[in-house]
């Protein structure tokens, strides 16, 4: 019978922040058992001077942290399932999400403005693709420049006055505490997330059926079913951190609607899509939107990029 829980995270404030919650659900759960941290430094935390797209892509926030969880050092590791590749590790599983937050992107204005009222040229940090695409296409005429480092480092880049307005996850800030600098919600249907964004993931050693079993009782129906749809229509694409790829699940009444769009990083081409049917048949609809999205070009545009 295990007595104690190590969980596995990586050392920034968010990361950290998101182990406590789990530390404290299980706590509250299991008053009889020990749970301890185990921060990490991963190698996407140390190579700060480039874009993920150019060092590996977001696996590289996880990979310590696996190898914590392979040779027995953790027993489960907390991570925001947008930093989760699809193709799940062999002899690791993440199966186990929370409730999800917001799942939207947040424009924070240094000098206040709606995105709409930034002026010509200014210029906005962000270090996704995704983000890159979607401002380009809407916004030709801004300055679109890589933002590399922890939530609380972009925005003292903000306020020293390297941006005129970063990109950031609603989740995180609100996490942190920091929603009061948000300056506009950029929501859907007019701007998609990444696909989980805003989710907390769970992953353990799949053999390890003591602890599945453990943290089995915080997991959130709603938010897997979201994160299973997302996580299909990304892998069909072929989605990773050289894509400009948003994908957003929602289900109101036990009817999912998906949306979903891929796009050149200069924002020149941009194909969107939508399905709307049961939750209970989402791989059908993500399936769909995959193949539509496909007859639409995008192929093309991941072929292109991938080379």
């Amino acid at each position: 019978m295990t007595e104690k829980i190590t969980i596995a995270t990586r050392k920034s404030e968010l990361a950290l922040w998101q182990a406590n919650h789990v530390a404290d659900l299980l706590r509250d759960r299991y008053p009889e058992k020990t749970v301890e941290l185990l921060p990490m430094v991963t190698r996407g935390d140390i190579i700060l001077d480039r874009p993920l797209a150019q060092i590996g892509g977001k696996g590289l926030f996880l990979k310590e942290l696996e190898k914590a969880l392979l040779n027995g050092e953790a027993d489960i590791a907390v991570h925001s399932m947008k930093d989760v590749p699809v193709e799940q590790v062999p002899g690791l599983t993440v199966d186990v999400m929370l409730k999800r937050a917001n799942p939207f992107d947040a424009l924070l204005g240094r000098a206040g403005l709606l995105f709409a009222e930034l002026p010509a040229g200014a210029s906005v940090g962000t270090s996704s693709l995704r983000r890159q695409c979607q401002l380009k296409a809407a916004r030709p005429d801004l300055e679109v420049r890589d933002l590399r480092g922890n939530v609380n480092t972009r925005i003292r880049k903000l306020q020293e006055g390297d941006y005129d307005a970063i990109i950031l996850a609603c989740a995180g800030l609100e996490r942190l505490g920091l929603d009061h600098l948000i300056t506009e919600t950029l929501a859907a249907p007019d701007w998609l997330p990444a696909a989980t964004q805003g989710t907390i993931g769970i992953q353990c050693r799949a053999e390890d059926t003591e602890v599945m079993q453990l943290i089995e009782p915080l997991k959130d129906t709603d938010a897997v079913v979201r994160t299973l749809a997302e996580r299909a229509v990304a892998s069909a694409l072929q989605g990773s951190c050289q894509v400009p790829l948003a994908v957003f699940a929602s289900i109101n009444d036990d009817q999912m609607h998906i949306s979903a769009l891929v796009g050149m990083p200069d924002g020149s081409q941009l194909l969107r899509c939508e399905q709307v049917g049961a939750a209970a048949e989402w791989a059908q609809l993500s399936a769909l939107i995959a193949e539509e999205l496909l007859e639409l070009g995008a192929g093309r545009i991941i072929a292109s990029l991938a080379s």
